[in-house]
């Protein structure tokens, strides 16, 4: 599997070749990102949770879809505002543990705001 550094360059490299870039300015892709998304959930609308976890093969392709062009452009719009994806995620990572520490939530999906000390 690739990395994101080496998707990152080689969607570039795509954009690049067919003179897109000027396109992808961080609004378009925020919102192609957004756009992407709704398609993603609209394969999950309506059912039920077993069966949005029993996704048969020809489903699962086509939500795979979905989530590679949420990942792509993702990838690219950290591109475009120079953010360190997988850096900001371990970050991320670090203040939902704080926020979200285990002995106290465990099991429990209500928002950190909503809990009392």
């Amino acid at each position: 599997m690739d990395s994101l550094d080496d998707l990152n360059r080689r969607l570039l490299g795509f954009a690049r070749e067919r003179d897109w870039e000027q396109f992808h300015s961080p609004k378009n892709l925020a919102m192609a990102l957004a756009g992407e998304a709704g398609e993603l959930l609209e394969h999950f609308q309506w059912l039920t949770e077993p069966q949005s976890e029993s996704l048969d093969a020809a489903k699962k392709d086509q939500v795979a879809q979905e989530l590679a062009d949420i990942l792509i452009y993702l990838i690219r719009l950290s591109q475009r505002l120079d953010v360190d994806l997988v850096g900001a995620a371990y970050r991320k990572i670090a203040i939902n543990e704080r926020r979200y520490p285990a002995a106290k939530v465990r099991g429990d999906a209500r928002r950190a705001e909503d809990y009392r000390d």
